[in-house]
């Protein structure tokens, strides 16, 4: 028993990326849990450790991209990948997490007893340790998306997907191809440019692309956010006000999608010289059927001479080369492979095993899904961050922060009362109901049939947040009690 006659449970949390982060932050401040994180990497950090590709930044304000606990002296209005990662490592030292994570450390199953009311995590050395609660805090943006080209593996030259980037090489001067042009190309191939002899973007698909206006903080705007009560916190208000306001947009009859639209067109009309790359840029879908790109130095790349836009996809590689559709083949040095990843199948690197000796994958053969995106019926005591339906919401790291609230809360009465929390099938199926609802009524642009990383073979959508963060906020805070139940 801990202090106060509360039982103190033993917590695993698997993941040192924000998600994890804001679970122990939140755990260490309102409880009395021990916790573990695991982390399969050799550093902290999640996605911005392993991210490292030349011109790596986050898209989304730095204010409104940061923990709503530990404010930041941010340079820029939108950070880069080295100021993430030293911002993750300065909160883990700020409230003394750096002992509780054990890197290079990888956790494959987790396995509930009904008998013993607990979980044994396994991890890849073999080693077991059993928890109360286990959060898996594993991420979406995790697992590489390799294509199955014919012939890549008989490629003679350098092939690395953009997440898993290779420094080593040297590619000054060598004909460079960008497979992609999602958002991680939009950031990669303007960082690439000046370098390369030969650049070459393919492109299944164009994608609809705002300017980002990044630029660094004048000495006075950093002297306001860091010394003015407040300011820093009202500033991140507007940046999630201005996103709702965005956010509309995604209703293909609304007037703000015929402005997102127009703003997008205007601006590639502005930024692309060449008449036929710039139609070959234009996407013939409505605005936020996928993920809208936001970058300003993307569109100017195509005018450098040495930058090229091959409007087909791959459908073959060579010894040498690439075939696209049109049966082209282009000489190739080296291969970026900037072909996303594999958000659909949520936590795919783990096998979770909850009461009954059901198994969480099996469950989600059909579709993932999960009240409030966080708890499933049938897996007592077990957490998820960034799990089904809950992508978006302006920024991901504050969507993270409710739930680690909900867990946080949950342990919280388990502490208090002893037993166990499970979810409500019933309510469960509400829910699920509900999203779908608010995704044909708010965001019936995400499926308007272009190709995105949203849905699943049977088209239900399974990864995005149909609504704004201040609803996820309202939701997570009023309707947990629907779905959560407790028992001795």
């Amino acid at each position: 028993m801990s202090r106060g006659g509360r039982r103190r449970l033993r917590v695993g949390i698997i993941g040192s990326g924000f998600g994890g982060i804001a679970l122990a932050v939140k755990l260490q401040r309102r409880t009395s849990a021990e916790f573990t994180i695991f982390e399969q990497s050799e550093g902290l950090g999640g996605t911005w450790f392993e991210n490292r590709y030349p011109g790596c930044e986050v898209d989304i304000p730095s204010h409104a991209y940061s923990f709503s606990f530990m404010k930041k002296d941010w340079p820029r209005t939108h950070a880069t990948q080295p100021e993430l990662l030293a911002y993750a490592n300065e909160v883990v030292d700020r409230f003394g997490l750096r002992s509780r994570i054990r890197l290079s450390t990888r956790v494959e199953e987790v396995v509930w007893s009904d008998e013993r009311r607990e979980y044994t995590v396994t991890t890849a050395d073999g080693s077991t340790e059993r928890f109360d609660v286990v959060v898996s805090a594993v991420g979406l943006l995790n697992v590489p998306r390799y294509p199955e080209w014919p012939g890549l593996e008989d490629f003679r030259g350098i092939a690395f997907h953009t997440s898993r980037w290779e420094p080593q090489h040297d590619l000054a001067g060598k004909r460079v191809a960008v497979v992609g042009t999602g958002s991680t190309a939009a950031q990669v191939v303007p960082a690439l440019a000046p370098e390369v002899g030969e650049l070459s973007v393919y492109q299944r698909e164009p994608g609809w692309i705002e300017p980002k206006f990044e630029r660094a903080y004048t000495p006075r705007e950093r002297w306001v956010y860091r010394h003015v009560p407040l300011a820093q916190r009202l500033h991140r208000a507007y940046q999630f006000a201005v996103a709702g306001r965005r956010f509309k947009a995604n209703d293909v009859e609304s007037r703000r999608q015929r402005q997102m639209r127009q703003m997008c067109l205007d601006y590639i009309a502005e930024s692309v010289d060449d008449p036929a790359t710039r139609a070959a840029l234009t996407p013939d879908y409505p605005w936020g059927c996928k993920r809208p790109i936001v970058a300003s130095t993307y569109y100017p790349a195509f005018n450098r001479p040495n930058v090229s836009l091959v409007p087909h996809p791959v459908v073959r590689v060579t010894e040498t080369g690439i075939v696209d559709a049109t049966g082209v083949e282009r000489p190739v040095d080296v291969l970026v492979l900037s072909t996303g990843f594999q958000p659909q199948q949520f936590l795919s690197s783990l096998r979770v095993t909850g009461s009954g000796g059901r198994d969480l994958h099996e469950a989600w053969v059909e579709r993932a899904t999960a009240f409030l995106g966080i708890t499933v019926p049938e897996f007592p005591n077990f957490f998820i961050l960034y799990g089904p339906n809950t992508n978006g919401g302006t920024s991901i790291i504050a969507q993270l922060e409710r739930q680690a609230e909900v867990a946080v809360s949950a342990i919280r009465r388990l502490e208090r009362g002893g037993g166990i929390v499970d979810t409500d099938a019933g309510a469960t199926r509400e829910w699920v109901r509900w999203i779908d609802e608010q995704l044909d009524t708010h965001a019936s642009a995400m499926s308007a049939g272009c190709h995105n990383y949203y849905t699943v073979a049977g088209g239900a959508n399974v990864t995005q947040w149909p609504r704004t963060h201040l609803i996820y906020l309202l939701v997570t805070r009023l309707l947990r009690g629907r779905g959560l139940r407790y028992r001795r």
